[in-house]
């Protein structure tokens, strides 16, 4: 028994300083997991409403203060291996009944990981998701395959100047810049290479035929006037899921746990 004590506590430990894990509280239990180009602290307004919860926040591999030396392209060519990721703090933590919280493509990596393990989650709460960026054929998904490979490319080429450019224009809310301002140094202090390689298996991405498979309670929370995951793509997630409710926020823009948090906070209350 002693020895499986220690090597739960041996992985634990793996898992805190591979994703930078906080834990904190008693109850039930909130998984926060952050987007494109952000970290855990992105959650920082909402998570002090729920202070009767056990809360769990981490960083994607890539991202914030996880191991960097973790991040590989050949593993997160996909977002199977962050799902996969998030299994294992699941695991290593012993948490089950969870609610997850992810935002933008970290609700892709939660609805991966609870159609893999049905049985770790109570619900999904998914902020400004969607399952594809791009337009397809009978689709609207927000953003042409012209402009992704446009921005892709400028990316690579100045990432600074893609941050300051990109920041206003997913985040919205043109009359609070200082929101902009701190999502553009979330994007520069990540790593250029991986903040590349992320937003390629981000944008690109298709997982569509993924929704019906999706089984466990979701709340999709949609808000206005988002030039990344406009209305289309809330409601069709809602029609194609099978256990999905959409709520429209008042929020405007693309990240309403900084710009709405008391908003997105009540949400999340309605769940536990």
């Amino acid at each position: 028994m002693a020895v499986l004590a220690d090597q739960g506590v041996a992985a634990r430990r793996r898992v805190a300083a591979r994703h930078n894990l906080t834990d904190t509280g008693r109850g039930p239990v909130l998984v926060f997991a952050h987007g494109f180009g952000c970290d855990q602290t992105m959650w920082q307004f909402v998570t002090p409403a729920f202070a009767d919860c056990r809360t769990v926040l981490y960083d994607l591999v890539g991202s914030g203060g996880s191991d960097l030396a973790a991040y590989s392209p050949g593993r997160y060519a996909s977002l199977e291996a962050h799902a996969e990721d998030l299994l294992g703090i699941c695991e290593a933590l012993e948490l089950r009944d969870v609610v997850f919280v992810g935002h933008s493509v970290a609700a892709t990596i939660g609805m991966i990981a609870a159609a893999a393990a049905p049985d770790r989650f109570r619900s999904l709460v998914l902020v400004a998701p969607s399952p594809r960026y791009m337009d397809d054929a009978g689709y609207v998904g927000g953003l042409t395959r012209e402009s992704v490979e446009e921005f892709l490319i400028f990316l690579d080429q100045n990432p600074l100047g893609w941050a300051n450019l990109m920041a206003p224009v997913i985040m919205g809310n043109t009359d609070r810049p200082e929101l902009s301002s701190r999502l553009a140094r979330s994007f520069c202090r990540t790593d250029p290479a991986i903040l590349s390689h992320f937003a390629r298996v981000t944008f690109l991405g298709d997982h569509r035929g993924l929704l019906p498979r999706v089984t466990t309670p979701s709340l999709i929370l949609q808000c206005a006037r988002d030039a990344v995951a406009p209305p289309e793509v809330g409601r069709f997630m809602a029609r194609t899921m099978p256990a999905a409710r959409l709520v429209e926020l008042g929020a405007t823009g693309h990240c309403p746990h900084l710009s709405a948090p008391e908003e997105v906070a009540s949400a999340i209350r309605s769940v536990l």
